[in-house]
């Protein structure tokens, strides 16, 4: 990368070095060139004043050093400068020039006239013995005896040449160590930047290798975007540790409540082959069904851990599902063998999307819940508030500690140590009933309830409008 980032960065800097070189030199051109057509159109000028203002042809001051041509309207040339030896581009090639007869200042009204029209071309005049090229100044004139001539006058562009390959031969020479200045610096540059890239890269690796979940790649002092690359790598190694740690404990406690059913069903499958008469068969039955149940939830735990979803087309009914469960229950029996109501305080048509099946779920999670855990009383109740559709589950328990509210719903967390585990569940109730919540778009929390015990408030978003009496009711 540090190769490709000097080799693209010195590109870039060519390219815009080779179109900032050839600008100037197209600038330096245009002026040496606007110069010597300065200097051109001067040199004529000054001669067509001298005409204008009644100078004779032999009379004129003329530089030695440029080409001075003065053509008459026939094209007789009249005048020429004094170092002028041959001359190509002026329209005419001759320089010996044709005397022109005195005329009578008598008739010299002094009425000679200088044009305003500048012609420039481009020509070639040998002077004092050196060719050259010059850049020709055209311009007309009148002289006071209505004479009509045209004065040429060049400028060598010798100079403004010579000076274009000086600065063109110093561009050519100091182009390719600048390249090489740059692709060395950005190298550098790119380099010094990427040092903790690298070192995040290697600690990766490390990581990877390793497979130590626990290290954490090194976070530089600058926080720009690698400082803050580094973070977010140190936060997904983080949520990593303590997801491979949590499913590391699943499976350890999914192993501990799988063994015991399973070891009391064989223990007593072998008594029962031993001494079928001993065969406690209720017991083998109801090991069996903890075992399924146990299977169900942890199936379902995977398929909710894989990102399974509800489908969205399905409608829940909420108050009909609480409707069914209370009165499935009726009175039913708590672990302590005390009778428990479960009642219906308040039942709202309230109608959600989601999984029928997934809802139904968590009310009979939180149900067999709060029958464990009551007293004498379970109230459900159902509301529609503010776009949500609320199921409610208070009991007159003992209630949760404000510190253990969260813990709760982690898997395989039951509060009541003591209770034996045939009373109790294994500790994946509330956590599937979450889980299910969340992926609905909504929550669960837990709080008091006015009876003194634990308060469930499932609050699922999209309250959706009333139904046809003829219409569906629940969807699954």
């Amino acid at each position: 990368m540090k190769t490709r980032t000097a080799l693209g960065a010195t590109a870039v800097v060519a390219v815009a070095l080779l179109a900032a070189a050839l600008l100037m030199l197209q600038a330096l051109r245009q002026n040496l060139t606007d110069q010597v057509d300065l200097q051109a159109e001067n040199t004529a000028r000054g001669v067509a004043v001298q005409l204008a203002t009644g100078s004779d042809f032999d009379e004129l001051e003329l530089d030695s050093d440029r080409p001075v041509q003065v053509v008459d309207e026939d094209g007789i040339v009249r005048a020429v400068g004094p170092g002028l030896e041959a001359v190509r581009g002026t329209g005419t090639e001759s320089v010996d020039p044709v005397p022109w007869p005195e005329f009578d200042d008598d008739d010299d009204d002094g009425s000679g006239a200088v044009g305003d029209e500048v012609r420039l071309f481009d020509g070639v005049a040998l002077v004092n013995g050196e060719a050259g090229d010059y850049r020709f100044a055209a311009i007309d004139a009148e002289t006071p005896d209505d004479l009509e001539v045209t004065v040429y006058a060049g400028s060598s562009v010798q100079v403004g040449q010579t000076a274009l390959a000086s600065v063109r031969s110093s561009l050519l020479t100091g182009f390719p160590p600048l390249l090489l200045v740059v692709a060395g610096v950005t190298w550098l540059v790119t380099w010094w930047a990427l040092r903790p890239v690298e070192g995040i890269r290697r600690e990766l690796a490390t990581i990877t290798h390793s497979e130590d979940l626990s290290r954490r790649v090194p976070e530089p002092t600058s926080r720009d975007e690698i400082g803050r690359l580094a973070d977010t790598t140190n936060e997904t190694l983080a949520v990593l540790e303590a997801s491979v740690d949590r499913q590391r404990r699943f499976v350890a406690d999914a192993s501990h409540e799988l063994r015991s059913p399973i070891a009391s069903l064989r223990t007593q499958l072998e008594v029962g082959a031993a001494h079928p008469e001993l065969l406690d068969l209720p017991g083998a039955v109801k090991d069996t069904v903890r075992l399924q149940t146990l299977a169900a939830d942890l199936l379902l735990l995977a398929r909710l851990d894989a990102g399974e979803r509800p489908v969205g087309s399905g409608r829940v009914e909420l108050a009909e599902l609480v409707a069914e469960q209370v009165d499935a229950r009726g009175a039913a029996r708590n672990t302590a063998d005390v009778p428990v109501t479960v009642t219906a305080d308040r039942l709202e048509p309230a109608a959600v999307p989601g999984s029928a099946g997934m809802v139904e779920r968590v009310l009979v999670n939180l149900l067999d819940n709060a029958e464990r855990h009551a007293a004498s009383r379970v109230r459900v109740s159902v509301t529609a508030e503010g776009g949500h559709g609320v199921v409610e589950v208070a009991d007159d328990g003992a209630g949760v500690p404000v510190g253990e509210r969260e813990r709760i719903f982690q898997r395989f967390v039951r509060l009541d140590e003591a209770r034996s585990r045939d009373a109790g569940g294994a500790g994946l109730g509330l956590a599937i009933a979450r889980d299910v919540a969340e992926r609905h778009g909504g929550t669960l929390t837990v709080g008091a309830a006015r009876e003194g015990g634990a308060l469930f408030v499932l609050r699922i978003p999209g309250l959706l409008p009333p139904e046809d009496a003829d219409g569906p009711d629940i969807a699954s």
